[in-house]
């Protein structure tokens, strides 16, 4: 079993359903029906899981994998991700100002005036919007927002992104300006 030199998440395998292995499937695909169009499945262990069904069911899919024929076989898997790589996604069908959010991990972020701000490592979604996690050498990770104001310009040729780090929360404006978190000292009594 080899392990993936560029893995894209596509899934990750939830509670079982029913008796005959059948599996939840939080699929991060834009169709969570067509899981099964890109070929077999890897997780970080190196086992490989082959679709045999997939239904689409709410805000999930609903997945039968071969081997995996029963109820506790299926609940053996739960919490698993599963992966594909990279170059198995089609690139054909992007237009030009599209992208795969796994094409933005690696890029450096850098502002205006050439100053990095660290190297994307993650994409995250916790509800209120898309954040990319950045983390440069002996700092900690920190969350930008993944917008427009936030984010300029995405230069896959030169490896980065053009941040502005006001509007990305990296900087404050000058003190006095919007935005800034200078307190008043309290006002005395009389």
């Amino acid at each position: 079993m080899t392990k993936l030199q560029n893995p894209v998440l596509m899934a990750t395998i939830g509670a079982a359903q029913g008796l005959r292995g059948e599996v939840r499937v939080k699929s991060y695909t834009l169709d969570p029906s067509a899981l099964g169009d890109y070929g077999h499945l890897h997780s970080e262990d190196g086992r490989v899981f082959e679709i045999l069904e997939v239904r689409e069911a709410k805000n999930l899919a609903i997945v039968r994998f071969r081997g995996v024929n029963d109820r506790n076989a299926a609940e053996g898997l739960r919490g698993l991700d599963l992966f594909i790589e990279r170059d198995k996604l089609p690139d054909e069908e992007l237009d030009d100002d599209e992208f795969y959010y796994a094409d933005l991990e690696g890029l450096e972020a850098v502002d205006g005036t050439g100053h990095n701000h660290g190297t994307v490592t993650g994409i995250f979604d916790f509800g209120a919007g898309n954040l990319l996690e950045l983390k440069g050498p002996g700092k900690r990770p920190v969350l930008i927002p993944f917008s427009e104001a936030a984010v300029l310009e995405i230069d896959f040729e030169n490896g980065r992104l053009l941040i502005d780090p006001v509007a990305a929360g990296l900087d404050s404006e000058d003190e006095d300006g919007p935005g800034s978190r200078k307190r008043r000292p309290p006002r005395e009594e009389e």
